[in-house]
């Protein structure tokens, strides 16, 4: 049973604190930060990347923190800068918040330790709901990060694509599991994300990811059995097409195919 500041971790929360300093300025130096910005953090805990994040020139920083042990510990701790109007915390589940309560301060830079078990939800909103942010720093673990910046070879799939498609990744510092505490059972990553300014829209979007996660569900089949006993207009593809596989396919290949296969 672990236990930080005398309060008891919790593993459902995947709490696995910083305790480097250098990981933390790595991440901030990474992003553009002014008297302007407004920097959103994700699971707080003892507040070890909040007050680096606190020590710059922000206009203000919010942290959305579930436990509610953590939430007021941050409270008490750093009351002087919640007075001070540059610092509020929520205790609430990030991935149940409406959205809406962002737009006021929009566009956020984002400066977080996900927490591990629930790190591509809360990537995926910052991308369905990317209009809100600005660019962000966050820490993955490695094998997340991987598959999002992969383009082809082993980890390569519909997750890669997705995140590729609305935004740029870059990987940062690969981190060792004895950077927190408690210690990881893997290392961890820092990604830098920004969104892209425009994309091309997709038709029918929510159905084209569908096929794309369908593909790659047995993505070493070609493409004709993997279309075989669905409803799309494959047949109209050319053979050379349909002897291809999902993992010899780029965004391209498959917004391609698409405008063939939906009507």
């Amino acid at each position: 049973m672990a236990f930080v500041a005398n309060i008891q971790l919790k593993k459902k929360f995947g709490q696995h604190f910083l305790t480097q300093r250098w990981v933390v300025d790595h991440a901030i130096e990474k992003v553009e930060l002014n008297q302007d910005s407004s920097v959103l953090e994700i699971g707080g805990g003892a507040g070890f990347l909040t007050r680096a994040i606190l020590e710059q020139k922000i206009a203000r920083l919010w942290v959305f923190e579930i436990d509610q042990a953590w939430a007021n510990y941050l409270k008490k701790e750093l009351s002087k800068d919640i007075e001070l109007g540059r610092f509020q915390v929520f205790e609430q589940d990030f991935l149940q918040i409406d959205l809406k309560v962002l737009a006021q301060h929009q566009p956020w830079t984002v400066l977080a330790n996900l927490p591990y078990n629930v790190s591509f939800p809360i990537l995926e909103i910052f991308v369905r709901n990317r209009h809100l942010f600005k660019e962000g720093v966050v820490m993955v673990q490695e094998e997340v990060a991987q598959k999002i910046v992969k383009t082809s070879g082993r980890g390569y799939g519909a997750i890669s694509l997705f995140f590729q498609y609305y935004c740029a990744w870059q990987l940062l510092d690969k981190i060792p599991p004895t950077a927190f505490n408690p210690p990881p059972k893997v290392f961890s990553r820092l990604i830098y994300f920004k969104p892209y300014g425009q994309v091309a829209p997709i038709p029918d979007e929510v159905a084209f990811w569908k096929f794309v996660r369908m593909c790659f569900k047995f993505p070493r089949r070609m493409l004709r059995n993997n279309l075989a006993q669905t409803h799309y207009n494959w047949q109209q593809l050319p053979e050379a097409t349909l002897l291809l596989r999902a993992q010899q396919m780029d965004i391209s290949k498959f917004l391609e195919i698409w405008q063939v296969i939906r009507s």
